[in-house]
C-alpha cells in the first residue's frame, strides 16, 4: 500500500459522491445532513488535494468533468467497503430485516442467485427476499422491485447502476445432439442444424449472420421468451443454445462449439433507485450481490 498517495479523508470522498448522485450540493448537504457551505469546502479541498476539478458548475447545478467521472467508480467502491464494515463492526447486519424484492431474467434467477443465498443467509439471516423471474424491465421508479439485475445499461436518469462484471458467453451444445447432427463448424454447411431463439428469431438470425455463420431462417425452428425454457430444450438435445461460461458449469453435460467465434460478454448491471442510499437492509442486499456477481 502506498500511503502516501492517499492524500484526501473521507469526508471529502463521501461528499463528492453525494454531490455527483444527486446532481446538486444543496441535495448532497441534505443527504449527508450538514449544511451546503460544508460540501463546498469539501468539495474545495478534495480538489485542491488531488490537484484536479471534479465538476463544472452551472447556477445551482453541477456536472462531472471527465475527470471526475473517471474517479466516480472508486469513490463508490470505497463507500461499499465503508458501509460494508459499519455493518460488520457493530453486529447490525444480523439485526437487519425485511423484504428487498430483486428483478433479473428468469435463467438468473434460476441458476444465478440461487447458490448466493448461502450468503446473504450467513450475514442477514432476517432478510426476506421476492425473486422476481421476469424477462421483461422491471420498473424499478414504480417500486416493482428494489434491486434488478439487467444485461443493460438503465437509461433511466435517475436510478443508481452499477456494472459488475461481464459474463463470457459461447454456443454449447450436449452429446445427444452431436450424436444426432454431428459438431456444427463454422467453414461447413449448417443447414441441418438447429439453433434456439430468445423471442426474435428474425434479429438473431441477423446477429449470428454477422458472426460468419451461414444460416437460414430454417435454422431457427425453436422460439421462447422464456431462457430457461430454451436451456432445456437444447439440453434434452433438440439445438444449439448460447449461454454464459458462469451457467453452463452448473450443467457438465454441455460442451463448446463453435469455438472459431470469439465469446460475446453479457454485462451485469447492479440497479437500484435512490432508496439505497438511505434503506440499510436495500444497501446490504447490494453489496452482497455485487460481491458475489463479481467473484
Amino acid at each position: 500500500m502506498n500511503w502516501n498517495s492517499i492524500s484526501f479523508d473521507w469526508n471529502q470522498a463521501r461528499a463528492f459522491l453525494a454531490v455527483a448522485e444527486e446532481r446538486s450540493l444543496s441535495a448532497a448537504a441534505a443527504v449527508l445532513g450538514v449544511t451546503q457551505p460544508t460540501i463546498t469546502r469539501q468539495i474545495a479541498a478534495l480538489e485542491k488535494n488531488l490537484e484536479v476539478i471534479l465538476f463544472e458548475r452551472s447556477g445551482r447545478s453541477v456536472s462531472l468533468t471527465p475527470t471526475g467521472l473517471n474517479l466516480l467508480d472508486h469513490v463508490r467502491t470505497m463507500a461499499d467497503g465503508a458501509n460494508m464494515m459499519s455493518l460488520a463492526a457493530s453486529g447490525q447486519s444480523q439485526t437487519i430485516e425485511g423484504l428487498v424484492r430483486i428483478s433479473a431474467t428468469d435463467m438468473t434467477a434460476a441458476y444465478v442467485l440461487p447458490p448466493m443465498l448461502d450468503q446473504l443467509q450467513l450475514v442477514a439471516p432476517n432478510l426476506e427476499l421476492d425473486i422476481v423471474a421476469d424477462n421483461n424491465v422491471s420498473d424499478l421508479l414504480l417500486r416493482q422491485a428494489d434491486i434488478a439485475i439487467r444485461h443493460a445499461r438503465p437509461e433511466e436518469p435517475d436510478l443508481l447502476a452499477k456494472l459488475v462484471c461481464e459474463d463470457p458467453a459461447r454456443f454449447f451444445v450436449v452429446s445427444k445432439y452431436t450424436d444426432s447432427y454431428g459438431e456444427p463448424k463454422l467453414d461447413e454447411d449448417l443447414s441441418q442444424h438447429q439453433f434456439v431463439s430468445f423471442g426474435d428469431a428474425e434479429g438473431m438470425l441477423a446477429h449470428f449472420q454477422t458472426l460468419g455463420l451461414k444460416l437460414t431462417r430454417q435454422n431457427f425452428r425453436y422460439v421462447s421468451r422464456s431462457q430457461v425454457v430454451e436451456l432445456e430444450i437444447a439440453r434434452q438435445g433438440h439445438c444449439i443454445a448460447i449461454m454464459t461460461d458462469r451457467i453452463a458449469a452448473r450443467f457438465p453435460e454441455f460442451g463448446p462449439v463453435l469455438t472459431d467465434i470469439e465469446p460475446f460478454k453479457i454485462p451485469n448491471w447492479l440497479v437500484a433507485h435512490r432508496e439505497l442510499h438511505t434503506s440499510r437492509r436495500i444497501r446490504l442486499a447490494f453489496d452482497l450481490l455485487k460481491e458475489c456477481l463479481s467473484q
